[in-house]
C-alpha cells in the first residue's frame, strides 16, 4: 500500500493499469463506420462468431480517428493462425519471424495477427539484441505492450463501435505527438526498422516526436546495418511512396538516418543541382499519390540515384570511354553499390537502368532514332525523367520542349520537325572525335550526339 502511494504521488504509472484499457464509446472516439473496409467487418465478425476475440487494429484505427480512410485494414484476435486459417476459404499463413495470416477477399488482403504475449527472453536474437523469431502468443494487453508507437495501439470493434486504448494512444493522437511504447532504446534495438518508422509516420501525419523516443535515434542509427536489405527496402518504399516523400527524406536528414540508406544521398542533397533535382522527383511523387495515381518504384529510385550515376558518367568519359559504354559502366557501379544497403528487385533495377539508357538516345534528334525511341515500352518514363533533367537546369529545356512537340504532332508534324536543326547544335561547337583507347575492339556504334558530359 505504501509503495502504490509513493507512486500516485510521484506520478509513476502503476504497471497493472497497462493491463485495463480505456474504453472510448463512439461519441468519445468519433470513428465514421463508413470509412471502414466491409471485408475487415467480415473478417472481425467471423471471428467473432466463432466465439474469438477480434478488432481492427493499428494504423487502421490511428487513421480512422484522425478521420482519414485507411489504405489498409489489420485484424487481431486471439484466435491462433491454424484457427484463423480454418474460418476462410482463402487464408494463407506466412512469416517466419511472426507468423501471421493472409485473409483474401479478389484482390483485397485482410492480415489477421495472433495477440502476442510479452517478449520471451528466450527468443532468438542476434549479437546486436534484434528479436529474429518470437512466436509467443498472449493477451490483448500484451499484444498492445508489444506495438511500437502509441498511437499504433489501440484496438476498433466494429459490432459495438468502441476503442480500447492501452497506453492513452488517444491522447497523443490529439496532441500530435509520436511516442514509442516502452524503453526506446530496447525498442530501437529489437526491431532497428522502427527507427525508419518514426521518421514516416512523423513525417507523413506531421506529429511531432517525443524528447525522449528522439534522443537515442541518433546514435541507435548503425544498429539499421544489421536489418536484412529486404526489409530496408521495403520499408524505403513505404516511405517513398507515402505521399510525403520529400518531408520523409528531410525528417530522415534531420534525424541523421540518412547516411548509408543510399549511399552519397545527403551529398547530392547538398548540392545544388542534385538537391533541385530530387526535390522535383519527390514533390512530383508526392503530387501522383496525392491523386491516386500510380507510381513507379523505378522511377522513384533512378532519380533519387541519378547524380551518382551522372557523376560517374563524366568520370568514364574523361578517361576516353565512349558516352553509351561510359553510361552503361556508371549504372553497374551505382547498382553494385546498393545491393548491400537495398534488396532492389530485378525488375525495379531493370527500369531504372532503361530510364537512364533512353536520356543519350533523347538528344538524337535526327534521321531514325527518334521514331525508334517512340517505340521503347519505358518511353513515357524516360521522357518524364528528361523533362526533370530539364526542369532542374541540368540539360537545356529546348529538348524537352522539342520531345514534346513530336511526341504530340502526327506523321507529318514530326516530319517538319526533324527538319529542323537543333538549337543545341546551332550554339555548340561540333565535339571532337574522342581518342580510341589502345587495345579495345572498335565501336560499331558512333557516340550519341550532344550526350551530357
Amino acid at each position: 500500500m505504501i509503495k502504490k502511494f509513493i507512486k500516485r504521488i510521484l506520478g509513476v504509472k502503476n504497471k497493472a493499469n497497462s493491463q485495463q484499457p480505456q474504453v472510448l464509446g463512439p461519441k468519445e472516439h468519433g470513428i465514421d463506420p463508413t470509412l471502414l473496409s466491409a471485408n475487415a467487418v467480415r473478417v472481425t465478425q467471423t471471428l467473432q462468431e466463432a466465439g474469438f476475440k477480434a478488432f481492427v487494429v493499428g494504423g487502421a484505427v490511428r487513421d480512422l480517428l484522425l478521420g482519414v480512410k485507411p489504405k489498409d485494414f489489420d485484424v487481431a484476435t486471439n484466435a491462433t493462425p491454424e484457427q484463423v486459417k480454418r474460418l476462410f476459404r482463402r487464408a494463407f499463413i506466412i512469416g517466419k519471424r511472426f507468423q501471421i495470416v493472409h485473409v483474401m477477399f479478389g484482390q483485397d488482403l485482410i492480415e489477421v495477427t495472433t495477440f502476442r504475449g510479452a517478449s520471451s527472453e528466450g527468443a532468438p536474437k542476434d549479437e546486436h539484441g534484434r528479436v529474429l523469431r518470437d512466436n509467443t502468443f498472449g493477451e490483448q494487453h500484451e499484444d498492445a505492450a508489444r506495438r511500437d508507437f502509441t498511437i499504433n495501439a489501440m484496438y476498433y470493434d466494429p459490432a459495438s463501435q468502441t476503442v480500447l486504448d492501452y497506453h492513452n494512444g488517444i491522447a497523443d493522437i490529439r496532441s500530435r505527438t509520436l511516442r514509442i511504447i516502452g524503453l526506446p532504446e530496447a525498442r530501437f534495438r529489437e526491431d532497428p526498422v522502427r527507427l525508419l518508422r518514426v521518421v514516416r509516420f512523423a513525417a507523413k501525419l506531421g506529429f511531432v516526436i517525443d524528447p525522449d523516443t528522439r534522443e537515442p535515434i541518433q546514435v541507435m542509427a548503425p544498429l539499421i546495418n544489421n536489418v536484412p536489405a529486404a526489409r530496408v527496402f521495403d520499408e524505403m518504399l513505404k516511405l517513398l511512396m507515402s505521399g510525403h516523400a520529400l518531408a520523409c527524406l528531410q525528417q530522415l536528414r534531420k534525424e541523421g538516418l540518412h547516411h548509408g540508406l543510399l549511399p552519397l544521398l545527403d551529398v547530392v542533397l547538398e548540392q545544388p543541382l542534385g538537391e533541385k533535382f530530387v526535390t522535383l522527383a519527390l514533390a512530383g511523387t508526392d503530387e501522383r499519390v496525392r491523386q491516386g495515381k500510380g507510381v513507379s518504384p523505378g522511377f522513384l529510385f533512378a532519380a533519387l540515384l541519378w547524380h551518382q550515376v551522372l557523376e560517374k558518367w563524366n568520370a568514364y568519359q574523361a578517361a576516353s570511354e565512349y558516352p553509351i559504354p561510359a553510361l552503361h559502366l556508371a549504372a553497374d557501379d551505382v547498382l553494385d553499390a546498393q545491393t548491400e544497403k537495398l534488396a532492389l528487385q530485378r525488375r525495379i533495377a531493370t527500369d531504372m537502368r532503361d530510364i537512364w539508357a533512353m536520356q543519350p538516345r533523347f538528344e538524337r534528334r535526327t534521321g531514325k532514332s527518334p521514331y525508334k525511341l517512340l517505340e521503347h515500352p519505358r518511353l513515357r518514363a524516360g521522357y518524364d525523367f528528361l523533362l526533370l533533367r530539364c526542369e532542374s537546369g541540368e540539360i537545356d529545356p529546348e529538348i524537352g520542349e522539342w520531345w514534346t512537340a513530336f511526341i504530340a504532332a502526327d506523321g507529318p508534324g514530326r516530319a517538319e520537325l526533324l527538319t529542323r536543326k537543333p538549337k543545341v547544335e546551332e550554339e555548340s561547337p561540333a565535339p571532337k572525335k574522342r581518342r580510341r583507347r589502345g587495345g579495345r575492339n572498335k565501336q560499331k556504334a558512333a557516340p550519341a550526339e550532344g550526350s551530357s558530359t
